[in-house]
C-alpha cells in the first residue's frame, strides 16, 4: 500500500477515526475524505513523502490540530479543511505553497494572525478562512496573490484598516470582510475592482463617508455596508450599479435625502436603509423599481407618500415605523389623505363647505348630462346593432387603451392571418403585431372556446386584471386582454430572442447560448417562479413551465410567459386540461388526479433545467430514472449528458453546471413534499458553489441523485 497515490472516498457515510497507518502512504498525491462523519484527530503526518497535491477532509467532525508536516508540503494545489472543529495557530502551521490555487479553512477554531507569506502563493484563486478566531491586521502583502478571485476573511477578529493594496486584485469577484473589527474608511482604491460581484463589509467599525468610487462596480450583485459608522450622504453613484440585486446600508449614521438615482437600480430586489438619519421624501423614481421585493426604511426621518410599487405597499409596519411622516395606501401606515386632513384640522368647516359644495353640485350636473347623452347614444346604437351581435370585453394596462388596442391588432395581423403567426401551443397561437406607434407586441389568440368554458366574463376580466399586477424583470409583461364572440386574445411584451425551445433546436443559436448564458437562464426562471410563489398575494401557480414558454430578449435574459393562464379558465371545463401544462413537463402526481400546486411548478422547473443543460428534452433520462432497475443510468457520466454542441465547461463554470444538475434532480423527486421550494432553489443558485472533488468526466449520475 505504500505505493498508493490516490484515495478518494468523499460523500459517503464513513464514520469513526482515520487509521494511523495512513501516515505511511508516502506516495500519496490525492486524499479526498470530505462530506462524511469521520471524527477524532487527523493523522500527525500526511505529507511525509512530500508528494501530496490535493487534500480534502471538509465537512466532518475532526478535532485537534492539522498534520504538522503540511507546513513543508510545497506541492499542495488544493486544500479543504472547512466545517470541522480543528484548532491551531495558522501563523505557525502553514508555509509557502507556490502551486496552491484553492484553500478553505472556514468554520473551525483556528487562531493566530494572517502572515505575509500568503501573498507568495501567486497561483491562489480562492482563499477562505471565515468563522474562526483570527486576529491582527489584514496584511497588505496579500495583494501580491494577483490571481485571487475569492477572498473571504469574514467572522473573525481582524482589526486595523482595510489595505488599499487590495484594489490591485484585478480578478477579484468576491470580497467578504464582514463581522470583524476593522477601522477607518473604505479605500477608494477598491473602485478598481471592476469584476467584483459581492462586497460585504458589514458589522465592522468603519467610518467616514461611503466612497462614490463604489459606483464603478458594474458587475456588482451584492453590497452590504450595514452596521458600521458611516456618515454623510448616500452617494448618488450607487445608482450606476445596474446589476445590483441586494443593497444594505442600515445601522449607520447616514444623513440627507435618499438620492433619486437609486431608482435606476431596476434589478434591485432587497433594499435596507433602516436605522440611519435620512430625511426628506422617498424619490418618485422608486416607482419604477419593479424587481424590488423587500424594503426597510424604518428609524429615519422620512416623510411624504410611499412609492407605488409592491415592495412598499406590502411592507410590514416595522419596515416603515419611526419616521417623520410617511403615508401611503397600505394598512401599515396612515393614508396620505388622512394625514392631510389632520394637518389641516384648523380649517373652518364653513370654508370647506363653501369650497366643496359648488364643486360637488357641478360634478353632479355634469354626471346627469353625461348619463343622459350616454343613454341616448346607447339606445341609438342598439337600434342599429342586430339582435345576434355578441358582447366583447376589452381592457388595457401599461398605457394601452383596450378598445383601440383591439382594433389596431386586428389590422396589424390582418384578422390573424397565418403569415403573422410565430408559434403555436396547447392553449393558442402567437402572432407578431406591429402597432401604429411602431411598437411590436406578441398576441396570443386563444383557441376557440365553448360558451361554458369561460366561467364568467366579469370574473374572467377581473382575474386577468389581477395578473397584470405580476411585475418582475423575468416575467413577460401582460399589456391587455380582449374577449370577443369570435376570439379571445392576450397581448404581451414582444421579445426578439424567441422561445428557448426554438433556440435549443437550432444548431447555430444553441452554440451562442453558452454555459454562462444557460446558467443565467436557469437562475432567471427560478427568480420568476420564486416571485410568483412567494411574493404574490395570492400566489400564482404557472402550471405550464416549459421551454416553449421561456422567452429570451436580445441580451439572452429569460422571461417566463403565459403565466397564470390556467387560473383564468373554468377548472371544471372539459378542455381546461389543455391549459394546465405541456406533455413531458407534468409532475407525476397529476396523473393521479391530484390538484396542481406550486410543487408541480417545481417539478416542471427541474425538467426544464435538465433540458437547458442537455440541449434537448430529457425524456429518456426521466423514463429510466423512474424505473426500479436503473443501475445502468446511474453509472452514466454526467459529461455524456451535457449538450455536445458546446465545449465541456471548466473551472467555476463546471462547478455551476454540476451543482445545477444536482439541484434539478432534487426538483424531480416523486414526492411533492420532498421537492424544494422555489425560494430554496433561488437561494441555492445564488450561494457559492462547492468545488468539484473529481474531474467532470469522472462524475456519475449516482453522485448527483
Amino acid at each position: 500500500m505504500a505505493s498508493l497515490t490516490d484515495l478518494k472516498l468523499p460523500m459517503n457515510n464513513l464514520s469513526g477515526q482515520l487509521p494511523a497507518e495512513i501516515s505511511n502512504l508516502t506516495s500519496m498525491k490525492i486524499l479526498l475524505m470530505g462530506t462524511n462523519r469521520l471524527s477524532g484527530y487527523p493523522p500527525d503526518r500526511i505529507c511525509s513523502g512530500g508528494l501530496l497535491e490535493r487534500l480534502s477532509v471538509h465537512t466532518n467532525h475532526f478535532v485537534g490540530p492539522i498534520p504538522k508536516d503540511l507546513k513543508n508540503c510545497s506541492r499542495l494545489v488544493r486544500v479543504r479543511f472547512e466545517e470541522n472543529q480543528l484548532i491551531g495557530n495558522i501563523s505557525e502551521v502553514f508555509g509557502v505553497y507556490p502551486n496552491l490555487n484553492y484553500i478553505d479553512l472556514s468554520y473551525n477554531k483556528f487562531v493566530g494572525e494572517l502572515l505575509r507569506n500568503w501573498g507568495l502563493s501567486h497561483k491562489l484563486t480562492s482563499f477562505r478562512i471565515s468563522n474562526n478566531k483570527i486576529v491582527g491586521p489584514i496584511p497588505a502583502e496579500l495583494a501580491k496573490a494577483t490571481n485571487l478571485q475569492i477572498l473571504d476573511l469574514s467572522a473573525n477578529q481582524l482589526a486595523g484598516r482595510i489595505p488599499k493594496e487590495l484594489g490591485g486584485l484585478a480578478l477579484l469577484f468576491t470580497l467578504e470582510l464582514n463581522d470583524n473589527k476593522l477601522l477607518g474608511s473604505v479605500p477608494t482604491e477598491l473602485g478598481f475592482l471592476s469584476d467584483l460581484a459581492t462586497l460585504n463589509l458589514a458589522a465592522n467599525r468603519l467610518s467616514g463617508s461611503i466612497p462614490g468610487q463604489l459606483g464603478q462596480f458594474s458587475k456588482l450583485l451584492y453590497l452590504n455596508l450595514s452596521n458600521n459608522r458611516f456618515t454623510g450622504k448616500i452617494p448618488f453613484h450607487i445608482g450606476r450599479l445596474g446589476s445590483l440585486q441586494n443593497l444594505d446600508l442600515s445601522l449607520n449614521l447616514l444623513t440627507g435625502e435618499i438620492p433619486s438615482e437609486l431608482g435606476l437600480l431596476t434589478s434591485l430586489e432587497n433594499l435596507n436603509l433602516s436605522h440611519n438619519q435620512l430625511s426628506g421624501y422617498i424619490p418618485t423614481t422608486f416607482d419604477e423599481m419593479l424587481s424590488l421585493t423587500t424594503v426597510d426604511v424604518s428609524y429615519n426621518k422620512l416623510a411624504g407618500p410611499l412609492p407605488s410599487n409592491k415592495a412598499f405597499s406590502r411592507a410590514p409596519a416595522e419596515a416603515l415605523e419611526h419616521n417623520k411622516g410617511l403615508c401611503g395606501n397600505t394598512t401599515a401606515i396612515e393614508t396620505c389623505r388622512t394625514m392631510v386632513k389632520k394637518s389641516k384640522g384648523k380649517l373652518s368647516k364653513k370654508v370647506l363647505i363653501s369650497i366643496v359644495a359648488p364643486l360637488l353640485a357641478t360634478l353632479i350636473l355634469l354626471f346627469i348630462i353625461a348619463a343622459t347623452l350616454f343613454t341616448r347614444s346607447r339606445r341609438a346604437k342598439n337600434m342599429i346593432e342586430t339582435r345576434e351581435q355578441e358582447k366583447e370585453i376589452c381592457f388595457g394596462i401599461w398605457g394601452f387603451d383596450g378598445k383601440l388596442m383591439h382594433e389596431c391588432i386586428i389590422q396589424a395581423t390582418e384578422d390573424f392571418n397565418s403569415k403573422y403567426c410565430i408559434g403555436k401551443g396547447g392553449s393558442g397561437s402567437v402572432y407578431r403585431a406591429k402597432l401604429p406607434t411602431g411598437q411590436v407586441v406578441a398576441v396570443k389568440k386563444l383557441h376557440e372556446l365553448d360558451d361554458d368554458e369561460v366561467a364568467n366574463l366579469k370574473s374572467f376580466s377581473n382575474e386577468v386584471n389581477a395578473l397584470t399586477e405580476v411585475k418582475h424583470r423575468n416575467i413577460v409583461k401582460l399589456y391587455g386582454f380582449c374577449s370577443h364572440a369570435k376570439y379571445s386574445f392576450l397581448v404581451y411584451e414582444y421579445l426578439e430572442g424567441g422561445s428557448l425551445a426554438k433556440i435549443l433546436k437550432s444548431e447555430a443559436k444553441a452554440r451562442e447560448l453558452d454555459w454562462n448564458k444557460r446558467i443565467q437562464v436557469v437562475k432567471a426562471v427560478a427568480n420568476a417562479l420564486t416571485y410568483m410563489h412567494h411574493e404574490c398575494l395570492p400566489p400564482v401557480i404557472h402550471r405550464d413551465i416549459s421551454s416553449n414558454n421561456i422567452l429570451l430578449d436580445s441580451e439572452y435574459e429569460a422571461h417566463v410567459s403565459d403565466f397564470g393562464t390556467a387560473r383564468i379558465l373554468n377548472p371544471d371545463s372539459s378542455k381546461s386540461t389543455s391549459f394546465a401544462g405541456t406533455v413531458g413537463y407534468f409532475a407525476p402526481e397529476l396523473a393521479y388526479g391530484m390538484e396542481a400546486n406550486e410543487k408541480c411548478d417545481v417539478y416542471s422547473y427541474g425538467v426544464l433545467t435538465l433540458e437547458i443543460i442537455m440541449g434537448k428534452h430529457p425524456e429518456d433520462l426521466l423514463l429510466s430514472l423512474s424505473l426500479p432497475t436503473s443501475i445502468t443510468t446511474h453509472r452514466i457520466s454526467l459529461k455524456d449528458l451535457l449538450d455536445h454542441r458546446l465545449p465541456p465547461p471548466i473551472d467555476q463554470v463546471a462547478e455551476e453546471v454540476v451543482f445545477t444538475v444536482k439541484l434539478a434532480f432534487s426538483c424531480l423527486h416523486t414526492s411533492p413534499h420532498a421537492r424544494p421550494t422555489m425560494r430554496q432553489v433561488s437561494h441555492q443558485l445564488s450561494a457559492r458553489k462547492p468545488p468539484l472533488l473529481d474531474p467532470l468526466d469522472m462524475i456519475k449520475l449516482a453522485k448527483l441523485l
